[in-house]
């Protein structure tokens, strides 16, 4: 099971700088690159929240899920 994170796609759709998007949601520019790049394991509902909030989008919009067992054709 993956979760892949596509707050690079959303962000590049709002035309939102990492910057822009650090002023909006009070996260570190740091913190939001490690979402942006998928090298995270865990994001809290509130910094989620406030994403969300910042983009006017949904948690599914940001976060997709890929079944690793799932056969492919």
């Amino acid at each position: 099971m993956s979760i892949i994170l596509r707050l690079d796609r959303v962000m590049a759709d709002r035309k939102i700088s990492l910057n822009e998007l650090s002023d909006r949601v009070g996260v570190s520019n740091v913190n939001l690159s490690k979402l942006k790049t998928g090298k995270v394991s865990a994001i809290r509902f509130s910094t989620l929240n406030a994403i969300c909030k910042a983009l006017g989008c949904q948690p599914g919009d940001i976060l997709e899920f890929i079944d690793d067992n799932s056969v492919q054709v």
